[in-house]
């Protein structure tokens, strides 16, 4: 798909689309404040035209209080004044359409902040209310309700029930501040189906739905023990009606859906992509995967499996405003990312991480399906180490200080090497701190250097857009006949060694533990991430893309 065409001049764009994760709070101040803002990103947009995204997704720009960097929302129909207002979302929309770019929106639907107007009703009613039916209240356990009501465990780590002062707990699977909505009353499936509405009705292209397959609760809330009952939150039956609703909804639009959607069993995953429910969902495993050739294979393979029997496009990403720093986690020994590993201090080799990020980015950008830039990942940023004093994320605290949290992922960007602060923004310190080394990674050095990761992924989405061999056939949602855009063919290769073809002879060549290796036969070398050998061999932490 040519990006930057009209919508008239593409079917089912959001099936091999180039998506740009936006974090707004981190990507452009446009008013000097030291938080960035929608001006700030409306000034970007010629930047990513020039990159060649076809679409942008934000992290949720609602008002709230930032429990959770905004995924804790107070009113999903008001921007947080920190960013705009709801003018300036809507000219940004209709700015960046006229551009070619869409844009996804970021919707919470397991929970709210504790500071949305339904919560704060249920505080003033008190036990045994119609208000705190919208969420899960409960008496506690013990002689006087001192124990929560279950045994349940935070996604946070911990208790994920608070007491009030009037005996009542309420669930939180999440931080103190995001109370969770009972799914089981239709006053909250209303509420959600009209926030759609209204945001569709802004012009829209998608919705990214959050921690998608929690919603729905057990209505008994019972006690949990892993490998023995039913889990009790997790990827509950009920879900699949609601997203159904909401399906429906987005037809009327036009508008498609990318839920996240962390599930390890193939078939429970495939059934949130059936032709009535969700279009996408993230690919978690690629993107957790070692840097490891088997495993990354395996988890190419079983992602291609997992979609073809709904006809459904896979998604390919890499790093994400939770997850650890493309360059930083391949420049480390333990290559892999698990949440439960993240720890202080951990070695890292950023040259190492540098080519290997360069290579992925080749590899993910040839594989069949929509592929996902978190903001930054083009420029090569490291994660940043980030101050123990000025850490905001909750998951630091809620680890007792051993998790870094996932702010070393979400330092404001660097533009502009020699201007204060790399060109974020005004004279005003950024809300999280920059290193020292940001300037050396700013976009106007890099759009000058034709070796600069920037550079890397301007030509490879250029040549995604471009080359035939990368196209897909668009589906109409045939599940009998499969996916047919979700083919790759795999080449003999040796060992620690990934290649494949596509469509019309297009190759592409990962080395990631090897001796250079030979080059599978071509009559053109199209894009490396980094140069050949002198006999012309691809060497190792490289990747090459080839016209047969």
């Amino acid at each position: 798909m040519a990006a930057n065409q009209p919508a008239e001049a593409t079917v089912e764009w959001w099936r091999d689309a180039a998506i740009y994760q936006v974090y707004v709070r981190s990507f452009a101040d446009g008013d000097g404040d030291g938080t960035g803002d929608l001006a700030g990103v409306r000034s970007r947009l010629p930047y990513l035209v020039e990159l060649g995204v076809d679409a942008l997704w934000f992290t949720p720009w609602y008002l709230s209080p930032l429990a959770d960097g905004g995924y804790d929302v107070a009113d999903y129909r008001t921007i947080d004044p920190a960013f705009g207002t709801l003018a300036e979302a809507e000219k940004l929309i209709a700015e960046a359409r006229e551009l070619g770019i869409r844009t996804i929106v970021d919707i919470v639907p397991n929970h709210v902040s504790d500071q949305h107007v339904w919560f704060k009703a249920a505080l003033a009613a008190g036990p045994g209310s119609p208000e705190r039916e919208l969420f899960h209240f409960r008496a506690g356990r013990g002689a006087d309700g001192e124990l929560p009501p279950n045994n349940w465990v935070s996604e946070f780590g911990g208790v994920p029930w608070t007491r009030l002062d009037d005996g009542d707990w309420y669930l939180h699977l999440f931080a103190t501040g995001q109370p969770d909505l009972n799914w089981a009353h239709p006053a909250v499936r209303r509420e959600h189906e009209d926030v759609l509405r209204f945001w569709f009705d802004r012009g829209v292209a998608g919705v990214r739905i959050d921690s998608a397959v929690l919603p729905a609760k057990d209505p008994g809330l019972p006690d949990f023990t892993p490998g023995v009952d039913a889990h009790p939150f997790v990827d509950r039956d009920e879900l699949h009606d609601i997203y159904r609703s909401w399906r429906a909804i987005a037809d009327e639009y036009g508008g498609i859906f990318v839920g996240e959607v962390w599930l390890p069993d193939a078939e429970r995953f495939a059934r949130y992509l059936r032709p009535d429910e969700l279009h996408t969902a993230f690919n978690l495993s690629f993107m957790s995967s070692p840097w490891d050739a088997g495993l990354l294979r395996t988890a190419i393979d079983d992602t291609l499996a997992e979609h073809a029997p709904v006809g459904a496009p896979a998604t390919w990403v890499l790093c994400n405003h939770d997850v650890t720093r493309t360059v930083t986690r391949y420049g480390r020994e333990d290559t892999g990312f698990d949440f439960a590993a993240k720890a202080f201090g951990t070695p890292t080799d950023l040259e190492l991480g540098t080519g290997r990020a360069r290579a992925a980015a080749l590899l993910s950008l040839a594989l069949p399906g929509a592929v996902y830039v978190y903001q930054g990942e083009e420029l090569g940023l490291p994660e940043a180490d980030i101050p123990r004093e000025r850490i905001e994320d909750p998951m630091h605290f809620r680890s007792g200080g051993t998790d870094p949290g996932r702010d070393g992922c979400r330092v404001p960007l660097p533009w502009t090497a020699d201007a204060p602060y790399a060109g974020f923004g005004g004279d005003t310190e950024p809300w999280l701190p920059q290193p020292e080394s940001w300037a050396k990674y700013a976009a106007d050095l890099q759009a000058g250097d034709p070796h600069s990761m920037l550079s890397l992924y301007r030509q490879a989405l250029r040549l995604r857009r471009t080359e035939p061999g990368f196209a897909v056939a668009r589906a109409s949602g045939d599940t009998e006949s499969g996916y047919a855009g979700a083919q790759l063919t795999w080449l003999p290769a040796g060992p620690g060694v990934l290649s494949f073809t596509r469509t019309d002879g297009l190759i592409c060549v990962v080395n990631l533990a090897g001796p250079p290796t030979e080059l599978p036969g071509h009559t053109s070398v199209l894009l490396t991430s980094g140069p050949l050998d002198d006999e012309g061999r691809l060497p190792q932490d490289t990747a090459a893309w080839l016209r047969s």
